[in-house]
């Protein structure tokens, strides 16, 4: 066993042994007390009662004798064992729940489903102070730890997802606790009832009859497109499709796909990945350029013009005709990635691609932004001269999506209850964008907002003169605030560093107190800068 460890439980031992010949006789007094991690109010200091039991709670995490996914004791019952009011547990909870530590379960109750980091980047088995939760320094005591200090790598999404944060803004996350539990389970309890046994078996690599047919229905209603069924593709979201399409043109004889500068760089991970080189094509305030897209030579690109990722600017209709014109006179290819095109608030929709110049374009679509990312299903509609290679890259790659939660999705989206989700959604996001908006100005009115008509993020960039955008991203980290920089979304610098933020998942008040810190943030960096420069 490591030493550490070693020390740290006989210290644990040791204090426990000393407690209990400290103990009183028993009697009233002693009662008040709790089997459930030894707790004795006796201990609290007064007037910091809830401070004390939220910092035991914490202490307990991190040192494993409350592992996650273990369960805490119902309030009221906590309550009557320390001999306290039930609102004091119930607010030493909810400060567990705001740090993220915890979850409310509904019936299966308050839940720990997260491991606050030692403090001073002790050994994992080292308790944490008992009181509130520790805020870390400005700056990181280890930069090496931070996914910010390098280049990212392929595995950085990963890291990042991994890297514990009290605010969470990531872009790209949507509302998960908006996901229809209820309106699931009805569906799939219907479509369990009704399955014949044969369905049970291998299902067809192309997707399951049903969702390709809700599909072009929900495609029709919603982008403006119409299709057949079988010009539909099931994919396990557009990361797949990605994939599948990047192998069908290598075997095809083109090897390099166009790409928005900035755009996604989880895209260009995946482009990579499969050998496509990625050329860059500037995007400027009506969208990509497409006269840089022509002087690339690419023969296919890879675009996002409902809601461009990251800038938000929508393609303008000049450069759509002109988009068009380049793949119809160059019999080039457009990879038409829908990003958040149902998330719009403040503009009309725009028409897809696709439903413009069909055998051109290669259409792309998942519900990750409207249901959940964990469901792993998307679309993809191709011209005719590719689809058949595209089924054959998903048959070898995994015969096709789970057929259940396909028959499930499809059941959703003919009943009506996906669109009526929507419409929720975009009052509850609108909500949040202004609340986002409204403390950008009042915290960092430097900076310029882009993207607020639609989608699920906004792009605030600063003065070139700004610090770069991973310090800024380092520095918020540390302060509990974790973002994207800009500049990981460009192959060529962007001029303007800057932060995308996703607010789908936060809550009004977590979004204000988010961005209060990140302009001190700035405000600090700045100064640091300043100051080194003297």
């Amino acid at each position: 066993m490591d030493r550490s460890k070693e020390g740290a439980i006989e210290r644990s031992i040791a204090g426990a042994i000393e407690r209990s010949m400290d103990s009183p006789i028993p009697g009233p007094a002693a009662a008040t007390g709790s089997d459930f991690l030894q707790l004795r109010i006796a201990e609290a200091p007064v007037g910091g009662r809830a401070d004390w039991l939220a910092g035991e709670l914490r202490r307990a995490i991190v040192d494993g004798r409350l592992p996650v996914g273990s369960r805490l004791p119902a309030t009221r019952v906590l309550a009557a064992d320390l001999r306290v009011s039930r609102g004091l547990v119930t607010e030493a909870y909810q400060r567990l729940r705001e740090d993220g530590q915890v979850a409310g379960r509904g019936r299966g109750g308050t839940v720990v489903v997260a491991a606050p980091m030692a403090v001073g980047g002790g050994p994992a088995g080292t308790p944490v102070p008992a009181g509130p939760a520790p805020v870390l320094p400005p700056r990181a005591t280890d930069p090496a730890a931070t996914p910010y200090t390098t280049p990212p790598r392929s595995d950085i999404f990963d890291a990042l997802r991994a890297t514990p944060a009290r605010i969470d803004l990531t872009p790209g996350v949507p509302d998960l606790a908006s996901f229809p539990r209820a309106a699931w389970l009805r569906a799939e309890r219907a479509v369990l009832a009704s399955l014949p046994s044969s369905a049970f078996g291998y299902g067809d690599p192309r997707g399951a009859p049903e969702l390709r047919r809700a599909v072009v229905h929900w495609l029709a209603r919603n982008r403006g497109i119409r299709a057949d069924p079988a010009d539909v593709l099931i994919v396990s979201g557009t990361a797949q499709a990605l994939g599948l399409i990047a192998q069908v043109l290598r075997a095809d004889g083109i090897d390099a796909i166009a790409v928005e500068d900035p755009g996604s760089l989880g895209a260009r991970q995946h482009l990579h990945h499969w050998g496509a080189a990625t050329p860059p094509v500037p995007v400027d305030e009506d969208g990509v350029r497409v006269d840089a897209l022509r002087a690339t030579g690419a023969r296919a690109a890879l675009l996002t013009p409902a809601h461009q990722f990251p800038t938000g600017v929508v393609l303008d209709g000049a450069r759509r005709r002109d988009l068009l014109r380049w793949a119809r006179d160059t019999g080039g290819l457009i990879i038409e990635d829908d990003y958040d095109a149902e998330h719009r608030y403040d503009r009309p929709p725009v028409p897809a691609l696709h439903s413009l110049l069909a055998d051109h374009v290669c259409y792309a679509g998942s519900v990750s932004k409207l249901l959940a990312p964990a469901l792993r299903v998307g679309w993809l509609l191709a011209p005719p001269r590719y689809r058949e290679a595209l089924v054959d890259a998903k048959r070898f790659a995994d015969l096709g999506n789970a057929t259940l939660p396909q028959l499930v999705l499809a059941r959703l989206m003919d009943s009506g209850e996906l669109e009526r989700l929507i419409r929720q959604l975009r009052r509850r996001h609108r909500e949040r964008r202004d609340a986002l908006i409204a403390a950008a100005r009042a915290h960092l009115p430097e900076a310029v907002v882009r993207g607020a008509a639609a989608g699920l993020h906004l792009t605030l960039t600063f003065r070139p003169t700004a610090p770069p955008d991973t310090e800024l991203a380092a520095a918020a980290l540390a302060r509990g605030v974790k973002v994207h920089p800009l500049s990981w979304h460009g192959q060529a610098p962007y001029g303007q560093p800057g932060l995308v933020l996703g607010y789908a998942a936060r809550t009004p008040g977590e979004l204000t107190e988010g961005i209060a810190i990140l302009g001190e943030v700035v405000r600090a960096t700045a100064k640091r800068g300043s100051e080194a420069e003297r």
